[in-house]
């Protein structure tokens, strides 16, 4: 599990002890339709529940274990493509973005996150060039493992703008949810655009 999503967790747990999760701040319905997430615009056919964060939000339709879709808009460069941590002298390696960086250098580097949050046998479809509104991307198709040995299989796209990366990430049980959402997130996908 990526780190992020470690911290998604603790906070949804939090938050559903203290009231019901959809009252909680964040987890507002998403409605089909066009919809922003931060500077990213998509048309999603499909409703979601959101958790909106400082740099990121967070969609599901039947739980964060069940299925989710990250929307992280502007990665920094030096920073952990999940927005963890940055790049320091200290610790100059890792799954950290830098401007410029080859598209299988980001699949690679999504790939690494991945597995650094606890992601086990992480394996990478076929990386393609995509569309992201206005600016040429990356996607790729992807599954990996839980601990306890649930199959996920997902899907992600990203493109850089100026000097900052823009991601979105789904990924849902291989058994039944990812089969049953795949075309409605495809479209959300394929429509995905940035705001300005």
């Amino acid at each position: 599990m990526i780190p992020s999503m470690r911290h998604a967790l603790h906070g949804l747990i939090i938050c559903a002890l203290s009231s019901l999760l959809a009252a909680c701040g964040g987890g507002r319905l998403v409605q089909p339709g066009t919809v922003e997430a931060g500077d990213i615009v998509v048309d999603t056919p499909l409703a979601w529940s959101r958790f909106s964060f400082s740099r990121y939000q967070i969609w599901t339709i039947d739980g964060v274990p069940l299925n989710r879709l990250y929307f992280i808009p502007s990665v920094r460069n030096g920073e952990h493509v999940f927005l963890e941590r940055r790049a320091t002298k200290r610790r100059p390696d890792g799954p950290v973005y830098r401007t410029g960086m080859r598209p299988d250098e980001i699949r690679d580097l999504l790939l690494d996150a991945f597995s650094e949050g606890g992601a086990i046998g992480v394996v990478s479809g076929e990386l393609r060039p995509a569309r992201f509104g206005d600016r040429d991307g990356l996607r790729f198709e992807f599954q990996a493992s839980t601990d306890t040995g649930l199959l996920y299989r997902g899907q992600a796209l990203a493109a850089e703008r100026g000097d900052t990366l823009a991601v979105v990430v789904w990924m849902a049980p291989a058994e039944f949810y990812y089969d049953r959402d795949i075309a409605g997130v495809t479209r959300l996908l394929d429509s995905a655009r940035f705001k300005h």
